[in-house]
């Protein structure tokens, strides 16, 4: 891939890679090769935990988004058998895997590209005059979407599976506005992060290693979320951290003091008759951010009690 950014010779530069292979997944078309994705136009849309992701325009006029992987900790046959369990998972609320290629210098992971972006953007992006208000209709739905997507891959992969890495930016939208969890099954492929704070404000209190995440460390992740969709503040916001204190923590000291209200997004706060559920939301939010993992629910228990809110209502 040729970027427009100072990362232009780096992309995926190697000619001998290109006598490569993709790998693809599914019985999907075989529309573009290595050497066509190698020549896209790149975009860098961010550097996350595991490493940067592009959006690539191919000349054939496909739009995929590309993952360049960094850190990969595992040999050729090892890297293989877990990416092709990933590649395997199949959901409406997950970004599906279409490709990938390995070689030694380069991994790299082929995405559909998602023109809406992310969560974490649409939150926290656009706060001029032009904003669409988000409102609670669209932010249960979302949430409900994402939980679905997060329990598929905990009773789809036994136990011992988690995602290790649900925050807002991980949760990416379509058109339609439909929730899709993506980054799931790459906290086993990569060594530890230089920089673990990353995720600091979504981590459960008990994770010192965040390739060892156990699923009810990724559902206090997913509680986070809920707190973030219902207050509007990002878990890392300057704030809170300068307070010295997490998202989950300032939840639970506002509504000690009985001041519920003042927890919501503004943005909220326009549709009073929401109100009720958006309160059992946040009861939900800080159930799943509980101390200790015991204490919290399963992510199946948390599908339901938002499935329960919401049908609840409609009526």
């Amino acid at each position: 891939m040729s970027t427009n950014t100072s990362t232009k010779g780096d992309t995926g530069a190697n000619a001998a890679a290109a006598a490569k292979k993709l790998v693809f997944f599914g019985n999907a078309p075989r529309v573009f090769d290595l050497e066509e994705l190698l020549r896209a136009s790149a975009e860098v849309l961010g550097k996350g935990t595991f490493g940067t992701a592009y959006k690539a325009v191919l000349e054939v006029g496909i739009v995929v988004a590309v993952k360049r992987l960094k850190d990969v900790a595992l040999s050729d046959k090892d890297f293989k058998e877990k990416i092709e369990s990933v590649g395997a998972m199949d959901h409406e609320n997950l970004v599906p895997l279409r490709a990938y290629y390995y070689s030694r210098e380069e991994k790299l992971l082929v995405y559909d590209y998602m023109p809406m972006g992310s969560l974490s953007a649409l939150l926290h992006g656009n706060k001029g005059a032009g904003r669409t208000p988000l409102n609670w209709e669209l932010r249960s739905e979302i949430a409900l979407g994402s939980a679905r997507g997060i329990e598929y891959l905990h009773l789809q992969n036994g136990p011992h599976f988690s995602h290790g890495n649900i925050k807002s930016s991980n949760i990416l939208l379509t058109k339609s506005n439909s929730p899709k969890v993506s980054d799931f099954g790459l906290n086993h492929l990569v060594g530890p992060p230089s920089s673990p704070t990353r995720v600091a404000g979504y981590r459960a209190p008990e994770v010192t290693d965040p390739r060892r995440v156990s699923q009810k460390a990724d559902v206090y992740s997913f509680g986070v979320l809920l707190l973030e969709l219902l207050t509007g503040k990002a878990p890392t916001h300057a704030i809170l951290n300068e307070e010295g204190v997490d998202l989950p923590r300032w939840v639970q000291s506002v509504v000690r003091e009985e001041w519920t209200a003042e927890v919501f997004d503004l943005e909220l706060l326009r549709d009073p008759n929401m109100e009720e559920e958006m309160v059992e939301m946040l009861q939900l939010g800080i159930d799943c951010t509980a101390q200790y993992p015991d204490q919290r629910p399963t992510i199946s228990d948390v599908v339901r009690r938002i499935e329960d809110l919401r049908r609840s209502s409609l009526r």
